[in-house]
């Protein structure tokens, strides 16, 4: 049976109902706005900083963020044979593997956010990714619902308790045969986090960048006011804002089920993927923001919250008083929201 596949991975910046805009150099309307961006980790980055520029340090400052996103590309990708991550993936079982001080953080992050959600955010999932199609080498055309017994023989290699890191050795140990890792829910938000602090690294201080839908500031826009940045509206084309949040300190992400999937009989298929079951997410939850300090936790956090889904995401949010927003879905399309006291006390507004 034929597969329908749509990718859609953006977050909405600037003014409400706007997306990012690509492209390099100062804007003609403002002056005292640098925009620049690019290619990045199969999706595109966009960065905004207040303030004039020369051509010299416009230049500089490009140059900091592209060397800072590629180089967790280079590390981190699975769609790259000689990246750190693929190296690891082919290592043997039970040998301590040694890992960069960037891939080790990445790592402990996740298995921190994987303790806390008890396993519903695990970067051991890849075997269930590629069993879905949604992860290398499998092209768009090869995403198909599997033979259970696919699925099946997958899930013994997956669960992040068999993965043990050494901060002392700064190694990472598989416990199990075929345990792979997948970074999808967090290296884009690492690499946001580590393009930010490029950017702060030098001297600046009122930005805005994002990358894949994952977002981080810091300071103020050229006008003095704080960075608004808007949640999409799920399954809206052409994309536009559901809410927006003013933000001058943290970062921002979204995990939704809109946004990489494929229909099959009539039913959508996400790429996220619960490890509990080895299936796509399949409640009315389809989209939920986190707003944390570093955008690799509000990465993590996002994921793990729509894999728990609207009661158990929501009940975890709570408890932890993470700021998260929740967008649900009804049978006949129509959406329904809901703030965390964290989130709400951020200040935002439907769009």
């Amino acid at each position: 049976m034929d597969a329908l596949l749509t990718t859609r991975r953006r977050l909405l910046l600037g003014a409400v109902g706007a997306v990012a805009l690509a492209g390099c150099g100062r804007t003609r309307e403002d002056a005292s706005l640098l925009q620049f961006g690019g290619d990045t980790m199969g999706t595109r980055y966009t960065v905004k900083i207040a303030g004039a520029f020369d051509d010299a340090r416009a230049s500089k400052l490009r140059e900091a963020v592209h060397a800072a996103l590629d180089g967790v590309d280079r590390r981190m990708s699975a769609y790259r044979a000689d990246s750190e991550l693929s190296a690891f993936n082919r290592a043997q079982a039970a040998a301590p593997f040694a890992l960069s001080a960037e891939l080790y953080a990445v790592f402990a992050a996740a298995q921190s956010v994987s303790r806390q959600s008890d396993g519903a955010f695990d970067v051991t999932v890849a075997p269930l990714v590629d069993a879905w199609g949604f992860g290398p080498p499998q092209g768009e055309k090869a995403r198909a619902v599997p033979p259970l017994a696919r699925v099946q023989a997958q899930r013994p290699a997956v669960g992040y308790r068999a993965l043990r890191l050494d901060a002392a050795t700064r190694t990472a140990t598989k416990l199990r045969e075929g345990l792979r890792a997948d970074l999808g829910g967090i290296a884009k938000g690492y690499g946001v986090d580590c393009a930010a602090l490029a950017l702060e690294a030098n001297g600046v201080r009122d930005y805005m960048i994002e990358a894949g839908g994952e977002v981080r500031v810091g300071g103020r826009r050229a006008d003095g006011r704080p960075w608004r940045i808007g949640v999409e509206r799920p399954d809206a084309w052409p994309p536009r804002a559901h809410y927006v949040v003013p933000l001058e300190r943290g970062a921002m992400a979204t995990s939704g089920d809109y946004r990489i999937y494929f229909e099959q009989d009539g039913k959508r298929y996400s790429h996220e993927i619960d490890p509990a079951t080895g299936f796509p997410i399949d409640h009315r939850l389809c989209s939920v923001t986190v707003v944390a300090d570093d955008c690799m936790r509000a990465d993590a956090l996002a994921t793990a919250l729509i894999v728990l889904g609207p009661e158990r995401g929501w009940a975890l949010a709570q408890a932890q008083r993470i700021a998260a927003y929740f967008i649900e879905r009804d049978a006949e399309g129509r959406f329904t929201d809901r703030a965390t006291p964290a989130f709400a006390a951020l200040g935002g507004e439907r769009a």
